[in-house]
């Protein structure tokens, strides 16, 4: 039987009270509200924790999506299933709607959060990807105050984060932006898995043509990641397959996958590819519809 060594358990009653506990309980001191990623990480003894500090009763604090006239706040403890439900998320950044609904289970959907994703930072993880798709930021605060860290900027490495000892996520900030829409698509084993290959896309566009886009892998190297090369190739340009073909291109080029028991390097460059091309066609076609004209205001 996997079991965790011995720890000792606290709830944090507010943010305050939460950043007080790993102040006081030092290094060996984690924070834990779904436990989807830490607990199995404890059972095999990956993580050996001193003092787990439950943050579950601060989702009166931590959960929620808030609209904005120029930018959409969404607190770290916001569930899965929140997101999923939203349906102004879902007119404004359609992208959520997508990724959400192959993220793991109804269970792990109920108790999993947005900033437990974000701070795993697993190379496979959706919500990284779509994240770093929609440019967004992350409110990072400790005892001098908060922070605001880009997405770019907030994975360091595999499963290590901007996020400091004696300090927690406690916002993700996405900017509105006018005439835009988002797409998400993702190859996995199974219903629910881990991602052989994720991408996400958005655009902007002015008319017929395509102002910005963004495009975000994941599982094809050792973070999520961007591709500025797509955005600087799409700007300015009119939809068009050979236009998706260039930046799908660019998605195989610029990704660094390896091979191991979901594919072999090769094949996610392939996905790579092909993704970015499905996620650009579909956000311009939700565009062209009005699905998310303005980011879903003119729909």
């Amino acid at each position: 039987m996997q079991v965790p060594a011995p720890f000792d358990y606290e709830r944090a009653t507010s943010v305050e009270h939460a950043l007080q506990l790993l102040d006081q309980r030092g290094e060996e001191a984690r924070l834990i509200a779904g436990g989807h990623s830490l607990i199995p990480m404890m059972k095999l003894r990956l993580a050996n924790l001193e003092y787990v500090i439950d943050i579950n009763d601060l989702h009166g604090e931590l959960g929620y999506v808030r609209i904005g006239a120029d930018e959409v706040r969404i607190g770290a403890l916001t569930r899965h299933r929140e997101l999923l439900e939203s349906p102004e998320l879902a007119a404004l950044f359609p992208i959520f709607a997508d990724a959400e609904r192959v993220i793991a289970d109804p269970v792990v959907r109920n108790r999993g959060t947005i900033g437990g994703s974000l701070c795993q930072a697993d190379p496979s993880e959706d919500l990284s990807a779509v994240c770093t798709t929609l440019d967004a930021s992350c409110v990072i605060r400790g005892p001098g105050g908060e922070r605001v860290v880009p997405m770019e900027d907030f994975h360091r490495g595999p499963y290590e984060t901007a996020v400091e000892h004696g300090e927690m996520l406690t916002e993700i900030r996405l900017p509105v932006r006018p005439n835009g829409s988002s797409a998400y698509a993702k190859v996995e084993r199974r219903a629910g898995d881990w991602a052989v290959t994720s991408a996400g896309a958005a655009v902007w566009m002015d008319g017929p043509r395509i102002v910005d886009a963004r495009v975000g892998l994941a599982a094809v190297g050792p973070n999520t990641t961007g591709i500025p090369a797509i955005s600087q190739a799409l700007r300015g340009q009119e939809p068009s397959e050979e236009l998706y073909a260039r930046a799908g291109a660019l998605a195989a080029q610029s990704c660094s996958p390896t091979t191991d028991n979901r594919g072999s390097a090769d094949y996610k460059r392939h996905l790579a590819d092909e993704l970015t091309r499905r996620t650009l066609r579909r956000a311009v076609e939700r565009v062209q519809a009005g699905v998310a004209g303005d980011q879903g205001r003119s729909q």
